[in-house]
């Protein structure tokens, strides 16, 4: 007790290098530890192998389904017998369901291509380095941004009479805010949703919305593209 300490401040990333050190740590650095190395295992044979493996499979699986069930192909195509409505495959569906309600180059290049970039970039943001939760911080900023989103959303695809997207979208906004004024302690659905990011919450609007449109347009759409009850 009675040596005297000199401690000296500097910018540096390891911190179990010198314990008496004061280290401060900016955004551009992080406290370095070194821990133990997990067991590692090369790519080939491994990986290779069982990769292979599942493949060969697979690929019984599927000559076994051939072999007893016939693929679901019309007749032969007639120019004379044009199909009404004319639906293109269940995997193009949601895009021609999206197409119905605007214009080509911004259902089939603009808002694909504007989903793709934003879950390319939102990872990069300031808040989502950390993974942390969309209400994490900065709440009450990222609500009005969040709820300015979405109106935008809802405008533009209501005077478009877009209900196909209009009605996911308001489920999860409704979800999200649900999150952000639901207590610390509620139930287990509250507490996963308010743990999640941004590009969680990104990325499952998208695939609700991909499906809604897929089985719309499979299911609902019938002749001369008009919404009909299933099996009619």
């Amino acid at each position: 007790m009675s040596e005297k300490s000199n401690y000296e401040a500097g910018f540096g990333s390891d911190a179990v290098k010198d314990p008496q050190r004061i280290v401060f740590i900016t955004k551009k650095t992080s406290a370095q530890v070194k821990g133990v190395k997990p067991r590692q295992l090369m790519s080939y044979p491994h990986l290779v192998l069982r990769e292979v493996i599942v493949f060969e499979i697979f690929t019984v699986a599927l000559v076994i389904v051939a072999l007893f069930w016939d693929a679901p192909l019309k007749q032969l195509a007639d120019p004379l017998l044009t199909p009404n409505p004319a639906k293109a495959p269940w995997y193009f569906l949601g895009l021609q369901e999206l197409l119905h309600y605007l214009p080509p180059v911004v259902a089939g290049v603009l808002i694909p291509t504007l989903v793709i970039v934003a879950l390319v970039v939102i990872p990069y943001f300031d808040v989502n380095i950390k993974g942390e939760p969309l209400w994490a911080s900065n709440r009450q900023r990222r609500l009005m941004v969040f709820l300015g989103v979405v109106a935008a959303l809802l405008f533009v695809f209501g005077i478009h009479e877009a209900f196909d997207v209009v009605i996911p979208t308001i489920i999860f906004a409704s979800l999200s805010v649900a999150a952000y004024f639901a207590p610390p302690r509620g139930g287990r659905l509250i507490r996963y949703l308010s743990g999640r990011p941004l590009s969680w919450w990104v990325m499952s609007w998208f695939i609700a919305v991909s499906l809604t449109l897929t089985l719309v347009g499979t299911f609902l759409r019938g002749p001369g593209w008009s919404l009909v009850w299933p099996g009619r």
